[in-house]
Parts: C-alpha cells; sequence; structure tokens
C-alpha cells in the first residue's frame, strides 16, 4: 500500500514539474511574440529586393525590353485602398490581399509592366518588342527567377501575372508578428 501512495505521489510531483515547465515555456514564447508585435513595418522595399529589381531592370534592357515597375512598397493603407476596389469602391477587384496581408506592405514585392515601341506602358504577356520571337514578358519573368524572385504567375489559386516578390523564407503570419528578413 506505501509503494503505491509512494508512486502516486511521484506520478504526482512529475505531473506539477511538467506542468511548470510548460507554463515558463509558453509565458517566455508569448514575452517573444509581444516583443516581435512592435517591430514596426517598413516604409521601403527591402534592400536586397531594390538591388536584385535594379538587376533585373538592367539585364532587361539588354535584352532590349523596356521594363517599368508600377508598383513597390506599399502601405497598409494604401493596401487597403486597393483591397476596396470592386468591393466597397467602384472597379474591378485588384487583389485579395487587405492592408497587412501584401509582401508589398513589407517591402519584399515589387509589380511590373512592359514599355512598348511606342513609349506607352503594357501589361500584354506575349508583346515581342525586342524582335527576338520570345514574349517579353516571360523574358523578364525568366531574369526575374534567376535573380530569385518569385513570380505571382506561378500561383495556384489566384494567378497576378505583374507581381515579383521575395520572402525570404518567411510566411505573412511571420510578418505580421514581427519577424523581418
Amino acid at each position: 500500500m506505501k509503494k503505491k501512495r509512494k508512486r502516486h505521489g511521484s506520478t504526482i510531483m512529475m505531473f506539477i514539474i511538467i506542468s511548470v515547465f510548460l507554463l515558463v515555456f509558453w509565458k517566455q514564447q508569448q514575452e517573444k511574440e509581444n516583443e516581435l508585435s512592435k517591430t514596426p513595418l517598413p516604409t521601403a522595399l527591402h534592400e536586397t529586393l531594390a538591388e536584385k529589381r535594379d538587376i533585373l531592370l538592367s539585364q532587361a534592357l539588354d535584352k532590349g525590353i523596356h521594363v517599368v515597375i508600377v508598383e513597390g512598397f506599399r502601405s497598409v493603407e494604401e493596401q487597403n485602398d486597393l483591397y476596396n476596389k470592386g468591393r466597397t469602391e467602384e472597379g474591378n477587384i485588384v487583389t485579395h490581399a487587405k492592408g497587412g496581408e501584401s509582401y508589398h506592405n513589407y517591402g519584399l514585392a515589387i509589380d511590373f509592366a512592359l514599355l512598348n515601341n511606342s513609349g506607352a506602358t503594357i501589361w500584354d504577356m506575349e508583346y515581342d518588342g525586342n524582335g527576338n520571337g520570345k514574349s517579353d514578358w516571360m523574358e523578364v519573368v525568366s531574369i526575374a527567377k534567376s535573380l530569385g524572385f518569385e513570380w505571382g504567375g506561378d500561383w495556384a489559386n489566384f494567378k497576378d501575372y505583374p507581381h515579383l516578390q521575395m520572402d525570404f523564407g518567411l510566411s505573412i503570419a511571420e510578418l505580421q508578428k514581427g519577424q523581418r528578413p
């Protein structure tokens, strides 16, 4: 009988120790998340992304392709304004991301277009302005991918053909919690 009580007492003590350990661990995680959530949002393109953007523009120009960056960093407010188009404001839906849900809001995305031979901005994915028999758009995408960009045209659900991003292995949820590349 005494052995059973002793074993029962050891089990309770082990349960208490494990519970305290888990509580301390949970509290530390909460404190880390609270600190990260205080991390301010960026106000410009990430330095690496800006460098790769410039290389992209230069390499495309070397092929006779004139690329225009039509969007880069976007504030949460600007993102919400875009999100409202086609919903609470007139126009077509242009994004499925609310403020804080886009890599643009963290300086990690750009949108591009092409300049045609007349100098007009176009989003024609078949255009071959340099006359080499290849789509200029896809040539730009190929250059971008070689530089480490992810292309929105590869996405399974929502295709965003002008969109290029570098997530540095971070999800939107991690960025929202304050993690930064």
